[in-house]
């Protein structure tokens, strides 16, 4: 048989979802020519659905109890067609065959494909490194580089290993360890991880951790020990599969000897046979994932929307999530008289433009924003680690940390409004003009408009929001406070976040991550149910979520969670439906009342009504 199944896909060209869509049509087809009498065979239609959809459900249910003694609904189904065609009952064996068909296509469509998630991850994998010897540069594979080696990496390039800087000044991209927004300046002394980007300075470093002890490595391993260790919801009809074997066989045999009625015992498997039971839950969660897909979520995993519904933390990151991830000038405050705020802005911007710091084309882009014309920049020197010089309108200008106006002999001290804004979590540019201190700039990343509205929304759902972000504590706090977050968690590095997740996960608290990077990567995986940003968020994050967000539109989160809820008790409701008829089917046909092609037919009744009550959350909306 698995031959002729094989034989059958090949000439068909199909397989997986497409040729159990196939194989369900062709089958429904002939359950329809049995109904109504059509037979153009000598033999009777509904064998075509018997040996196209049932004949794979008894060889499963035969290999699971014989190899591990695994009762599942499968095993209640097969008895049902193997009694059915035992008294020559094919119709009802092959509408049994066809519903099961049904509830397993439904199934199929709601698994996510399969995920390359760590593969993208891999691939951000430094491939080689620069070694400087005493004989000179040489590019080796990084997986040769050793604890010791001295490594020179250029603008542009992935850090090949952790290490500590020697020499030179750079910023470097931290985003994939730490999800923060803005590069980092770095100097000798600091240290740095691999797979994070430099972008500005050549530098050398001495290696630290290498190979499978690197910050990239690390992180991979987090994440695939996250998602070995995710547990994955049994269906409830496989979870009571033991007790309704037992019970139908009971009913069976104790009505077969009281009555001597062996159609009696054939019916009562056949209407015991869980086919509404088995679709309460795939029509539901289809229905509701059709739903969530009109609100711009897409669900990549079949019951990630049953676990959200138990989810009551929602932990957010920061950046990209609740922010929008760029900078923007906040504030701008001059220090010399005659120079108003806008001029020290354009003067600034001007001598910012052509850089390529994140931080010099927030500024200028900001001034453009205003409306306010550029002076082309003369003399322009960009100063990694420092900030940038230029001559615009005659004037000499410089832009960038207080080391900058320092080395270049600009007495000044920080003012109070600067340090309030450090306090903020703001990042300050300071600036001067023709040697003397000009005044500063604070940048910050912005809030999301619909980030307050989401937050007060969860709250009144009872999802407690917890915000974890790698970002520093001021930062962190200053967001938090704007949005009315309590508890907070910064520089949080990847597996700060897993920590948190897995103690408040062991502790009785289903969590539900939100994130855009790839440091949230594992975090995502570990919790109860991960949601990503699909539009801003990185491959890896998106690819590591059960649920993707893809037009980054926080204000639909609400509705998502209180979605999974409400689909929740709509399976409750559909279960408790289809086991009362169950029973009232098993009572008539005790009694004699049903045969098995009545048996049969009220059953399929059932499950039609099962998906009509399913259908309904396809156009369910929450109440505000």
């Amino acid at each position: 048989m698995k031959k002729a199944m094989e034989a059958l896909e090949r000439l068909l060209g199909l397989g997986g979802i497409k040729k159990d869509a196939v194989l369900l049509v062709l089958s429904g087809a002939a359950v329809l020519c049995s109904l109504f009498g059509v037979q153009p065979f000598p033999f009777d239609i509904a064998w075509a659905a018997i040996v196209l959809c049932g004949v794979p459900i008894v060889l499963e249910a035969i290999i699971g109890l014989v190899t591990a003694f695994d009762i599942k609904a499968d095993v209640l189904v097969s008895l049902a067609l193997l009694a059915s065609i035992a008294i020559g009952e094919y119709f009802a064996a092959g509408e049994v065959a066809v519903i099961m068909q049904l509830g397993a296509l439904l199934e199929e469509l709601t698994v996510a494909k399969a995920r390359a998630g760590i593969e993208r991850l891999v691939r951000l994998t430094p491939q080689t490194a620069r070694v400087v010897t005493d004989a000179g540069e040489r590019i080796i594979p990084a997986e040769q580089v050793a604890v010791g080696d001295v490594l020179r990496v250029l603008p542009g390039e992935t850090v090949p290993a952790d290490g500590v800087i020697l020499s030179g000044r750079t910023s470097v991209n931290q985003a994939v360890m730490t999800g923060e927004s803005l590069p980092v300046d770095k100097e000798p002394g600091d240290e740095v991880s691999s797979g994070t980007i430099n972008q500005f300075g050549a530098f050398t470093l001495r290696a630290s951790r290498v190979g499978e002890d690197s910050s990239i490595q690390r992180m991979i391993r987090l994440v695939q020990s996250a998602d070995a260790g995710k547990a994955k919801i049994v269906g409830l009809a496989d979870r009571w599969a033991t007790w309704i074997v037992v019970a139908a066989l009971a009913a069976a045999a104790v009505t077969w000897l009281v009555s001597g009625e062996i159609l009696r015992a054939v019916t009562i498997l056949v209407v015991f046979c869980p086919c509404a039971l088995v679709l309460a839950t795939p029509t539901a969660v289809m229905a509701a994932i059709g739903n969530a897909a009109k609100r711009g979520f897409l669900v990549r995993e079949g019951d990630a929307l049953e676990r959200l519904a138990a989810a009551r933390l929602v932990c957010f990151d920061k950046t990209g999530t609740l922010t929008h991830g760029e900078p923007k000038v906040v504030e701008v405050k001059s220090a010399l008289s005659g120079l108003p705020d806008g001029e020290l802005l354009r003067l600034t911007a001007s001598a910012e433009q052509l850089s390529e710091h994140p931080l010099g084309k927030a500024i200028a882009e900001s001034c453009r924003a205003e409306g306010a014309p550029l002076s082309p920049a003369a003399g322009f020197r960009m100063l990694p680690g420092l900030g940038v010089s230029a001559s615009i309108d005659g004037k000499r200008v410089l832009a960038g940390n207080a080391r900058l106006l320092e080395q270049e002999g600009v007495r000044f001290s920080p003012p109070d409004e600067a340090s309030a804004c450090l306090g903020r979590g703001c990042t300050v540019t300071y600036a001067a003009v023709d040697g003397m201190f000009a005044g500063f700039l604070a940048l910050s990343d912005t809030v999301r408009a619909e980030s307050a509205g989401t937050i007060a929304a969860l709250s009144a759902l009872k999802a407690r929001p917890v915000l974890l972000t790698g970002d520093n504590e001021n930062a962190a706090r200053a967001i938090a406070g704007e949005l009315g977050v309590s508890e907070v968690r910064a520089g949080c590095l990847p597996e700060d976040k897993m920590d948190f997740i897995a103690a408040r996960q062991d502790g009785g608290e289903p969590v539900c991550m939100i994130g855009d990077g790839v440091n949230d990567a594992p975090a995502l995986k570990l919790s109860h149910v991960g949601i990503a940003m699909g539009g801003v968020g990185s491959d890896v994050a998106v690819e590591a979520a059960d649920i993707a967000l893809v037009n980054d539109d926080l204000r639909g989160l609400p509705h998502l969670i209180a979605l999974s809820r409400r689909m929740m008790t709509t399976i409750k409701v559909n279960m408790s439906f289809s086991m009362g008829l169950n029973f009232l089917a098993i009572a008539l046909a005790i009694a004699g009342v049903l045969g098995p092609v009545a048996g049969a037919l009220v059953h399929n009744a059932g499950s039609v009504l099962v998906i009509a009550n399913s259908a309904l959350l396809l156009g369910w909306k929450r109440r505000k």
